[in-house]
């Protein structure tokens, strides 16, 4: 006989001797028993490390649903920890910070603009090349294309600018004859 067919047959003799003795393999039940007795005697061990932890526990333990609540967000409040989003999509969310009570009489406050937005409104036609040069190099624009954004004014130029620098460009291109809003 070739090797397949001895496993093979070596296979079905184990079945029929198998079929023919009374079942002495342990049931599922017997199985899942055995492996949460395990599990209770780990934590069992664990818990008995500490004695204070293992009083906590046992008083934790024998709270309500309300007072384990209540005892949350406690424990959340004094130990300054912000409340987490849970599962799904709201988990990629950025935690939202806790709202601070505003009163209905009080105005909002009036945050200061920091970034700002500068606006070709216009130029003087005379001083068109010398505003076309500073464009280009305030961009990073070849000449053809600095030349075509003069002529489309009013046109937005840079987005976000700090004030301080937004100022001095408005005031570079003021001296040379164009017109610059800071929006």
């Amino acid at each position: 006989m070739s090797v397949p067919y001895q496993s093979t047959v070596r296979c079905c003799a184990r079945a029929l001797r198998s079929s023919r003795r009374p079942n002495l393999r342990p049931t599922a039940c017997a199985t899942s028993n055995r492996i949460q007795r395990r599990r209770l005697q780990s934590t069992d061990a664990t818990a008995a490390t500490d004695p204070k932890i293992s009083s906590i526990v046992d008083q934790i333990s024998q709270l309500t649903l309300l007072e384990t609540a209540d005892l949350v967000s406690t424990l959340k409040s004094r130990l300054n920890i912000p409340d987490m989003p849970m599962g799904g999509f709201a988990a990629a969310a950025p935690a939202a910070a806790p709202a601070a009570p505003e009163e209905e009489d009080a105005p909002a406050p009036v945050q200061e603009k920091t970034l700002f937005n500068l606006k070709l409104q216009s130029f003087d036609a005379t001083a068109k090349p010398k505003v076309i040069k500073e464009i280009k190099s305030m961009l990073g624009l070849s000449l053809v294309d600095s030349k075509k954004f003069v002529e489309s004014a009013p046109k937005m130029m840079k987005e976000g600018v700090p004030k301080e620098e937004g100022e001095k460009i408005v005031e570079t291109l003021k001296g040379l004859g164009a017109v610059v809003v800071m929006e």
